[in-house]
């Protein structure tokens, strides 16, 4: 089992130039709509140069580099300064403290004006990672995968699905629009688990559905309707296991949700299911302490 010490480098697909500059201008929008950095107007010289350096303070997965990177550029391209930035790591890698991460050199204005967005968003970003790594090492060699939902922070969600990548998770729906999944409510309103599956499959015959059972006749009846992925849902660990191999004994894979704790996280993962679904790797994971520290002044 690999440790959050580890120096591992885990390379994903990284989120688009326009996710990280939409972000990115958003952070900045609130710490500047209502004047400039005052304090760092009355504090800094106009001509202050030095080195400041981006430093975790906790043991944790790096996620949003790139994010951190682009809050610096954007300020100093707005207060027409430079700033040279030297990446000292990458999204994906372990982290110790006391670690830099990242080194930037120029303006002191515009790094300390520039220092809260960066950190907002890279600390984030890293705690969901940091977080899922968390979980995957729980399970690991269970052959179970932990999996994200839609549990995310409004407008952060492609972001933080980044991040979970990072942590070594996998994703689940990005929209409403990609995947059905059939809740206990879209049951009640259709009536049954089998007119629910019927009506989406007639609906969107080449999207994969998933249906959510709360018994195991709800999950024998989602695999005589058709399901390929059942979700079970606030089981213990006999009705999970019980719930397991009736569809398995179907074909049908399996994924756990609801009340998950991660240090119950092997216990449910031993129950044979295919995926656990954890919603709080997005909506619950404690930011990581990652702090900008100034190195030198030239004066």
């Amino acid at each position: 089992m690999n440790s959050l010490l580890d120096t591992q480098t885990r390379t994903v697909d990284g989120p688009t130039p326009e996710q990280i500059s939409a972000a990115v201008e958003l952070a900045l929008e609130e710490d500047l709509s209502l004047g400039a950095d005052v304090t760092t107007l009355g504090c800094v010289a106009i001509d202050a140069r030095g080195t400041a350096a981006v430093v975790s303070r906790q043991p944790g997965v790096l996620a949003g580099l790139e994010l951190a990177v682009q809050a610096l550029r954007t300020v100093a391209q707005r207060s027409g300064t430079e700033l040279i930035i030297e990446q000292l790591a990458a999204d994906g890698d372990r982290l110790r403290p006391g670690q830099p991460v990242l080194q930037v050199r120029g303006s002191l204005r515009t790094v300390l004006t520039a220092e809260r967005t960066a950190l907002n968003l890279l600390g984030q970003l890293s705690g969901v990672a940091s977080l899922t790594a968390r979980w995957v090492e729980a399970i690991d060699g269970t052959g179970a995968i932990i999996r994200d939902t839609r549990k995310t922070v409004p407008g952060l969600r492609a972001l933080q699905k980044y991040a979970v990548r990072c942590g070594g998770g996998q994703n689940h729906r990005m929209a409403l629009g990609d995947a059905a999944l059939i809740k206990d409510n879209h049951i009640a309103a259709a009536g049954s688990v089998t007119a629910a599956f019927e009506a989406v499959r007639a609906a969107a015959p080449e999207l994969p559905v998933e249906v959510e059972c709360d018994t195991v006749e709800q999950v024998s009846e989602a695999v005589a309707a058709g399901a390929r992925l059942v979700l079970l849902d606030n089981m213990g660990l006999d009705q999970l296991r019980g719930c397991v191999e009736r569809a398995r004994a179907g074909g049908v894979r399996t994924e756990a949700s609801g009340g998950l704790e991660l240090d119950r996280a092997r216990e449910v993962a031993m129950t044979g299911v295919d995926y656990l679904a954890v919603g709080a790797l997005t909506h619950s994971a404690p930011v990581l302490d990652l702090g900008l520290d100034i190195i030198d002044v030239c004066r």
